[in-house]
């Protein structure tokens, strides 16, 4: 499998390092950054606009955190030029799918279909992402004994610093709750969370809500930026990664306990939002990361902390 096959991908048999950071230059047009197997932290010190993740639209404002997950479509649309800071690493660098309970940070800060991927930062905790953004950096410029250890602890760091000022009580709320300002959505979260292996269409949620589909779509637009339909899709999608890299499931099996009947369709879902078929999304990650990924037991890849159940 060549590089130019798999355009932005990490890759450590290329010689690609499992974290990267770099300076952030954003013109006032319209820009998409390729599609990439990294997390990716966005840190904003100045610039305006707005920018999509899949079909969610959001805005941009100086002094934020952003995070977006691998595989993502991510687009910026600046008013003003954006200057700042990139921070990208893969799972073999930090396992955001698996180590949440010591980072606390999957479903908060990454994969929560229901909230805004941003942490707006105050003058102090600017102050300490700077700091923290600097230290990245100039481990990776010097490369001295156990850099990479220390790059990771640094990393923890800022994950759990944006997860603290994102949600101040993370251990009792769910994803997305402080910004689950309308009681409806709130109430469509839970039938989401509770239904989205079985029911894919707007309509059966907003007639188990007591509104019109209507209704329900311009709540979930002017809320959450987004469609029900997107809401109910990046939720079957989050399960689906869950089972492609941690369990040995087939693809056709994985389609049926989303509720899809047609593989084809399933993958075609699949490749629209990532880029890439649910094979070579298994295929490759599984590769780069030795089999390391599939030693997961099988759960239903719940979002929402509970105890100790999995986070996906």
């Amino acid at each position: 499998m060549s590089k130019r096959n798999i355009g932005n991908l990490y890759d450590p048999r290329q010689g690609d390092q499992a974290i990267r950071m770099e300076s952030l230059r954003l013109p006032c047009k319209p820009t998409e950054p390729p599609r990439t197997n990294y997390f990716s932290i966005y840190f904003i010190e100045s610039g305006s606009g707005s920018f999509w993740a899949d079909a969610s639209k959001f805005y941009l404002h100086p002094n934020s955190l952003l995070f977006f997950v691998p595989y993502q479509h991510i687009r910026f649309a600046p008013t003003r030029s954006v200057h700042g800071e990139l921070i990208q690493f893969h799972a073999n660098f930090l396992c955001v799918e698996t180590f949440h309970a010591e980072v606390g940070c999957s479903g908060i800060l990454f994969n929560d279909p229901y909230g805004a991927p941003v942490v707006t930062l105050d003058e102090h905790a600017r102050s300490e992402v700077l700091g923290l953004v600097e230290r990245i950096r100039n481990e990776q410029g010097r490369e001295e004994l156990a850099f990479g250890e220390v790059m990771l602890a640094y990393l923890k760091v800022l994950l759990i610093l944006a997860t603290r000022l994102k949600t101040p009580q993370a251990a009792a709320c769910g994803p997305g709750l402080a910004d689950l300002r309308h009681p409806v959505l709130a109430q469509l979260r839970d039938l989401i969370e509770a239904n989205y292996q079985t029911l894919h269409s707007p309509a059966d949620y907003a007639k188990r809500l007591h509104v019109t589909p209507k209704t329900l779509g311009r709540i979930v637009r002017d809320h959450l930026g987004t469609t029900p339909s997107d809401l109910i899709r990046n939720r079957i999608l989050i399960h689906a990664k869950w089972q492609l890299l941690h369990t040995l499931k087939s693809v056709k099996e994985i389609s049926r306990e989303v509720g899809f009947s047609d593989e084809l369709y399933f993958s075609r879902l699949f490749k629209k939002a990532t880029g890439y078929s649910p094979t070579f999304f298994r295929d490759f990650e599984t590769e780069i990361r030795g089999g390391s990924n599939l030693s997961m037991l099988s759960s239903h890849a719940p979002i929402l902390r509970s105890g100790g159940a999995s986070d996906s």
